[in-house]
């Protein structure tokens, strides 16, 4: 199951139905399907709270994953920053929408067994979410 909550913004306006069926898409293209999974949109304050408190981070994110997952089932918390999300869109010129989808399927992408932070890593993500995103509205 996959839940969306909000907390201190304004839930985004995504279609959930829609959302829910690309990220099983998504895992399901690794091998894997979705247990529990729990999405967090926040606002700045919260992610950097949650960052300091969790990770020992002082700084800003557009995404927290926390990875509980056993065997090919995908289990997480993810937190994201919707103020971070907007800024990197603006930063990016990307639409806000896209910029968003990005970020949900990176932390399912993280899930999945994809880091970002070696050598070639960061560029290996960047073309999985790619080729995520271009599934987005593919039933």
């Amino acid at each position: 199951m996959i839940t969306y909550n909000a907390e201190n913004i304004a839930f985004p306006k995504i279609k959930r139905r829609e959302t829910t069926a690309w990220i099983r898409r998504v895992a399901a293209s690794y091998g894997k399907r979705v247990g529990e999974v729990g999405y967090l949109f926040c606002d700045d304050e919260k992610i950097l709270e949650v960052n300091r408190e969790y990770l020992q981070h002082d700084y800003y994110t557009d995404i927290i994953t926390f990875d509980y997952c056993e065997g090919d089932t995908l289990n997480g918390d993810l937190v994201i920053s919707l103020d971070t999300v907007r800024s990197n869109a603006e930063l990016f010129h990307k639409p806000y929408d896209e910029e968003l989808h990005r970020v949900i399927i990176h932390g399912v992408l993280h899930l999945c067994g994809l880091n970002d932070k070696g050598p070639g890593e960061r560029e290996q993500m960047e073309a999985a979410e790619d080729k995520a995103l271009r599934m987005l509205n593919v039933d």
